[in-house]
């Protein structure tokens, strides 16, 4: 397998296009994880299938948050996206909070060429409500079972 991180830089960060590696696709209930020392995914724990992600989960390579991890990225595509692929994605927003007193930046992005829906998510306003609520749903319900606290969510 490749290491992401040393053949995949995060791409135009100043122009709005970064890399982002997939690591969870969307309505999975498996936590899988980059481990940076192996080069691999590796599957963290099961959760239970009320946690399973509203949208695809990945990370940006060469990055590093707060918190130790590489900067993680919510990927939204209408169908899920495979564990391990990585895609130029456009940047349409951040979502804060913070994990255990650390910051733990959600990076919200949308493929850069996304011919299914016209391009049209550009920023988080543009997208769908429900979407919104999910996300909220799911990272709040998050933050009560890891301890984490909501700092601002768009």
């Amino acid at each position: 397998m490749a290491d992401f991180n040393k053949i995949l830089d995060a791409g135009d960060v100043d122009g709005g296009i970064i890399n982002v590696v997939v690591e969870i696709p969307t309505g999975s209930s498996h936590k899988i994880e980059w481990n940076r020392e192996l080069a691999v995914f590796e599957l963290d724990r099961i959760d239970p299938q009320i946690f399973a992600k509203p949208c695809n989960y990945g990370f940006i390579p060469q990055t590093l948050d707060e918190d130790g991890d590489e900067l993680d990225a919510l990927i939204i595509t209408e169908y899920p996206l495979t564990t391990g692929i990585f895609l130029k994605a456009k940047v349409i927003g951040v979502m804060k909070f913070v994990d255990d007193g650390e910051v733990d930046d959600k990076i919200v992005v949308v493929p850069a060429d996304d011919r299914n829906n016209g391009n049209a998510y550009n920023s988080l306003e543009d997208l769908p409500e429900q979407l919104i609520k999910q996300l909220h749903f799911h990272l709040s319900a998050m933050w009560a079972t890891n301890t984490r606290t909501r700092r601002n969510f768009l």
